[in-house]
């Protein structure tokens, strides 16, 4: 699957949870905050070009494998890929207890 045509949309709790997790970041060092929302921002950019190159997320329940995961920086971002787009759905520290959804 090339996704090259599909366009990428954030769900409102993706979006503040990579906020929650960079204020947490700023307040030790402004400088790894600006590195890791750069890194995370450039790797999510990335998903269209092989969206399943990504793994299974095995946090979703039934997942029918278009809902996809990767770490970085000690963040878990989980999104979903269908025909038209790559929706972000999930930002979460990987510190965390792990969240089934």
């Amino acid at each position: 699957m090339n996704g090259d045509s599909l366009i990428i949309k954030w769900d409102e709790e993706a979006w503040l949870g990579l906020q929650k997790a960079l204020e947490f970041i700023k307040e030790k060092s402004f400088r790894n905050a600006e590195k890791v929302s750069d890194e995370i921002l450039k790797k999510i950019s990335t998903i269209p070009e092989y969206p399943t190159k990504f793994g299974l997320d095995k946090l979703k329940n039934n997942n029918d494998g278009s809902y996809r995961y990767f770490e970085l920086h000690h963040l878990r971002i989980a999104f979903r890929i269908t025909e038209k787009e790559i929706k972000i759905l999930r930002i979460r520290s990987t510190h965390q207890e792990p969240l089934s959804y």
